[in-house]
């Protein structure tokens, strides 16, 4: 099955534009869906959570405290490097199950939802990979309205992740959204016309 990675930053549209391509048929894994999938009440994956951190973790409804979480690896990098050896393990195993599956249905290509598909190296699994991308200055507007983010508070966030500048040298298409949402949806159509074919399901 051919893999497309897709990917962006902070306030890029990523949703927007996944959510679109749902919309057309193409299948979408989304990894942040599976994130919180591999730590639900009764997994092996927040069983190992629970080993390496505590049941202080927890919630007293057995769920996983997120904040909690947070806390503990915010200033902690062996912690927090853990924490993602863990989960990375468990998403990367669940994501490819999902990926079977699709294959076993007969489609032909999948969406690779990633927010961090360069950082971990996803990409070098990937066929393709498509980059939502837009200016530092827009990224930084659009996040101050969706956030109610200060200035300094929304560089702070653009400028702990990799830039997407830095993302477009591992990208085969670029997807610029530094325009209006109606500008967006034409180059998305665009798009679909040259790669759409690649989602066609086989009849097994």
């Amino acid at each position: 099955m051919y893999k497309i990675g897709l990917t962006g930053g902070i306030a890029s549209g990523k949703s927007t534009v996944s959510e679109w391509l749902a919309q057309k048929g193409a299948p979408i894994i989304d990894a942040d869906v599976v994130a919180r999938e591999v730590v639900a009440p009764g997994t092996a994956g927040l069983a190992e959570l629970v080993s390496y951190f505590g049941d202080t973790i927890l919630q007293a409804d057995g769920t996983l405290d997120r904040p909690k979480l947070g806390a503990i690896i915010f200033n902690d990098e062996v912690k927090r490097k853990a924490l993602n050896g863990i989960l990375h393990r468990y998403i990367h195993e669940r994501i490819d199950e999902l990926a079977l599956d699709l294959a076993k249905a007969g489609y032909g290509a999948a969406i690779y939802d990633i927010p961090l598909l360069i950082e971990t190296n996803w990409y070098q699994e990937m066929d393709e990979v498509w980059l939502v991308s837009l200016e530092p200055a827009v990224q930084e507007a659009r996040l101050k309205v969706r956030n109610g983010f200060t200035e300094e508070e929304a560089k702070a966030r653009i400028a702990s992740q990799m830039s997407l500048a830095e993302k477009k040298a591992y990208s085969q298409v670029i997807i610029d959204n530094n325009g209006t949402l109606e500008e967006l949806m034409v180059q998305l159509e665009a798009l679909w016309q040259a790669k759409g074919h690649l989602f066609a399901k086989e009849d097994s």
